[in-house]
């Protein structure tokens, strides 16, 4: 019995310590290699344990370093294939197959770039014009570490067609279609995207460490997620009470469900519906207060009434005016029938207290349904309760937050780009922001610091790899305030801008088709045709106009304002019938603006207002939603929005924490 046990301990034993030889996952069948680079290839076996890799013609040896990892380089190949790629190792052979070289372009970005096709304008059409066997998609999925991954966990390589281009990202298939369709070069998307993330998830430490706005983030970044989990909780607590240091007794949560709808501050929100981590309790697990108050007329008063509740399947409790009716699961809408005078005339106080959702434990707290399954009704009349909520973790009870996008910065980079770095690649596309339009004067900073460390992520000898970078500028969404009121918005299109300065970067100015009442405007095949516009230009040679009109100086002369800009050689035009620019502002040394039409001359525009005899400052489409803006050059791109003053924004003092 002890020899038999110790056989199988030394087997176990012998497992740990053998290794067969792999591939890191993006080599696998029908992989995109870039061509006209050197090749990297890389992978694991045995520690110090002999490699021979074979790409098309070419075969290199190599030995697994200590740790197991090996990797080659081979020499730059043109378009073409399929290939083979073929890994032999005493510990084990692999063969790639299907292999194409041609262009790889990394998307990334929120969830403006995850978009997929299937929810794009005209997807039934766009399937019947998907079958592109040279088009290739990964999809690298979610995943969040607080140290640098060695390698992705999932992820194939498809083959565009009907079947699959539903799932792929719009932005980055309606961009590899308009390359493949002028250029005729197989195309490798490598998708790496997450919604909702923020810009600073996708840095890493060592970048942040070099930065004077995030280096005090950086040196104080968590080891552990119990970790991570205390500084959501100071951060939440501060949100919610000003106080970091504030932790609610159970005493003073009992207060949440007594009379007194003032007791619970928490988050207001108008859309109780749906995960809480969509309105400001971003990751919380555990379990929570919904509230509001309801006016009920007299004659509602004195009759038996049915409180409709959307699904929330775990525990839930019911407080009316201080009084527990209702503790039970229910699977389902819910539906209470409470006798008269369960409701006073006047005013009442609703308190839901809930856990997380049990079927869909992803969820988190909160409830999930439609508006009107949200109502109070005697039968005869029915009263909406589908908005003016207020929502309330509990820090008493047991809790926890989910591993999301956001919890910590850099961890987005750790799992979703380390494990791609040296894979040869063209050039990156991103579309991010819309997170960070709180803060933008940071991205001034975060965001040529991110381009800066991914390509020296992927150096070559060391020297950096300043691969093409092309971003679309955020779109039209929210409001339509005047420069008096400010925009984040604006601010962040403003940073945007002025990354400009890199070398190699571009930028699709997208105002003009997006969707003031939804932040994911359908409309991706105009913001890939103008990505594909800079990559067409300055990847491949090709002699068109690629960029919108951008603002360059101003001369103002008397009460007039004369703009100027680049990339309207053949003259500025108006998109409506009206013959005349809007959206420009006009301000004096008061910084009062005011909207004024705006005659074009050219490339130039010319504005004065009655009201600002010395104009000093000029703005154009400086909103969130710049509706109005319809200045364009005779190529159709759209003006980007721009200032010509440099007066302290409303996201000024807003720091990343």
């Amino acid at each position: 019995m002890v020899r038999l046990l110790f056989i199988l301990l030394l087997a176990v034993g012998s497992q740990h310590v053998y290794a067969q030889v792999k591939l890191a996952r993006l080599f696998s069948d029908h992989v995109v290699l870039q061509r006209q680079k050197p090749i990297p290839v890389w992978g694991w076996a045995n520690a110090n344990e002999k490699v021979k890799v074979t790409l098309a013609s070419q075969t290199l040896n190599t030995k697994a370093d200590a740790s197991g990892k090996w990797m080659v380089k081979f020499t730059p190949l043109e378009a073409g294939g399929p290939h083979q790629l073929s890994v032999t190792a005493k510990s084990g052979n692999i063969v790639v197959t299907d292999i194409l070289i041609g262009e790889v372009w990394l998307c990334s970005g929120q969830s403006n770039m995850e978009w997929p096709v299937s929810a794009s304008n005209n997807y039934q059409e766009e399937k019947k014009n998907a079958d592109y066997p040279q088009i290739r998609h990964f999809r690298v999925e979610h995943e969040v570490s607080l140290t640098p991954e060695k390698d992705l966990k999932a992820g194939e390589w498809k083959i565009a067609n009907s079947e699959t281009v539903g799932g792929f990202t719009a932005i980055g298939f309606f961009f590899a279609r308009e390359l493949f369709q002028k250029l005729n070069i197989p195309v490798g998307i490598l998708h790496s995207s997450w919604g909702g993330s923020q810009i600073e998830g996708w840095i890493s430490k060592e970048a942040m460490l070099t930065n004077d706005e995030l280096k005090g983030y950086a040196q104080k970044l968590p080891a552990t997620w119990k970790d991570a989990d205390e500084i959501m909780d100071r951060k939440l607590r501060k949100q919610l009470f000003g106080d970091a240091t504030f932790i609610p007794t159970a005493e003073d949560e009992k207060k949440y469900v007594e009379t007194g709808y003032s007791a619970i501050k928490g988050i207001r929100t108008n859309d109780p519906l749906g995960q809480w981590d969509w309105k400001g309790l971003m990751g919380f697990r555990g379990q929570g207060f919904m509230a509001r108050q309801i006016e009920v007329p007299a004659e509602m008063a004195g009759k038996p009434t049915t409180l409709s509740l959307a699904e929330n399947d775990g525990p839930v409790k019911i407080y009316i005016n201080g009084k527990l009716v209702s503790e039970e699961i229910v699977k389902g809408i819910r539906k209470l029938d409470l006798p008269a005078g369960t409701f006073l005339s006047g005013t009442n106080q609703l308190v839901i207290k809930l856990g997380n959702m049990v079927g869909t434990s992803w969820f988190g707290p909160g409830m999930k349904g439609k508006a009107e399954d949200l109502y109070l009704t005697d039968g005869a009349q029915k009263i909406s309760l589908a908005t003016e909520w207020k929502l309330m973790p509990s820090f008493v009870e047991s809790h926890e937050y989910a591993h999301l996008m956001n919890n910590v910065g850099t961890t987005i980079y750790n799992a979703m780009i380390v494990p791609l770095i040296p894979f040869g690649i063209r050039g990156a596309l991103w579309y991010q922001g819309e997170t960070n339009a709180g803060r933008a004067y940071q991205y001034r900073q975060s965001f040529p610091l991110m381009i800066n460390d991914w390509r020296k992520l992927w150096s070559s000898d060391g020297n950096p790899d300043n691969f093409s970078f092309y971003w679309v500028q955020l779109s039209s969404y929210g409001a339509s305030q005047d420069s008096n009121k400010g925009s984040g918005w604006a601010e962040l299109r403003e940073a945007q801008n002025m990354t400009l300065s890199l070398p190699k970067t571009g930028m699709a100015v997208t105002t003009d088709i997006g969707n003031p009442k939804d932040i994911h405007p359908t409309n991706k095949q105009d913001v890939a045709h103008r990505l594909a516009a800079n990559a067409l230009k300055f990847d491949y040679g090709q002699e068109i106009e690629h960029s919108s009109p951008l603002y360059n100086h101003v001369m103002f002369e008397g009460n007039k304002a004369i703009v100027s800009f680049d990339h309207a050689k053949e003259g500025l035009i108006i998109k409506d019938k009206y013959g005349y620019a809007k959206g420009f502002e006009i301000a004096g040394d008061d910084k009062v603006f005011y909207y004024t039409k705006a005659e074009v001359s050219g490339s130039s525009v010319v504005l004065s207002h009655p009201k600002v005899a010395n104009p000093t400052s000029v703005r154009y489409g400086w909103s969130d939603a710049p509706e109005d803006a319809n200045l364009f050059n005779k190529q159709g791109f759209p003006a980007s929005p721009f200032r010509t003053d440099n007066w302290p924004g409303i996201t000024v003092n807003n720091k990343f924490e």
